[in-house]
């Protein structure tokens, strides 16, 4: 993350997305496919890390092997074709000022109750404690029903799960490096990839 200044001299919190440039690489149709979507690859890499078979998917497109492929359900038919290059300018227009942005969250691994679900823990040493201060607690009832309910708040894997974030507002485009500053915190790690939805 990083921060600018706005025009009334408020300091932003913002995260730089380089959107760009994409290259087409597979428009399905109706007719062929059952439904209308445009495929988009990102991130170019060496030809030697590609499969055979990517290779030859890219090859149709008339464009080097990427490493990251994702698919968007809408019907651009006519407004482009395949091989051409999506660039900022292309996905982000005047009159769009929010976007949502999709990722996949740090993982955390396996955490407790204290740091998953913010429990307050037993609080003191008292009470007879001397080791339980950050532990759940009692988790069901008695004799009856003699189990522990379904969706029971408890220690477990923390994070690295799809995580969306609604209506970022876009702060700044710089087309030249096709990057885009959005206001707030974005899902993932540095350098990991998100998807825009607009």
């Amino acid at each position: 993350m990083t921060s600018v200044f706005g025009a009334d001299g408020k300091n932003i919190p913002c995260t730089v997305i380089e959107a760009g440039p994409c290259v087409v690489t597979q428009l399905r149709t109706v007719e062929k496919d059952g439904y209308a979507a445009v495929q988009l690859a990102y991130d170019e890499i060496k030809e030697i890390h590609a499969s055979e078979p990517l290779k030859g998917h890219f090859k149709k497109a008339g464009t080097t092997p990427k490493r990251k492929l994702a698919e968007f359900a809408a019907d651009f038919e006519g407004e482009i074709k395949l091989g051409d290059t999506i660039t900022v300018t292309d996905i982000v227009k005047d009159d769009v000022k929010y976007v949502d942005v999709v990722g996949t969250s740090k993982g955390k691994g396996f955490q407790g109750v204290v740091h998953r679900y913010h429990f307050a823990g037993v609080g003191g040493a008292t009470h007879g404690q001397h080791n339980r201060l950050r532990k759940p607690g009692s988790l069901g009832a008695s004799s009856w029903p003699s189990r522990v309910f379904p969706g029971m708040r408890m220690g477990g894997h923390m994070g690295n799960e799809r995580v969306k974030v609604f209506n970022l507002e876009i702060v700044k485009v710089i087309p030249e490096n096709n990057l885009l500053v959005i206001k707030g915190s974005v899902p993932g790690a540095k350098g990991s990839y998100v998807t825009l939805e607009f």
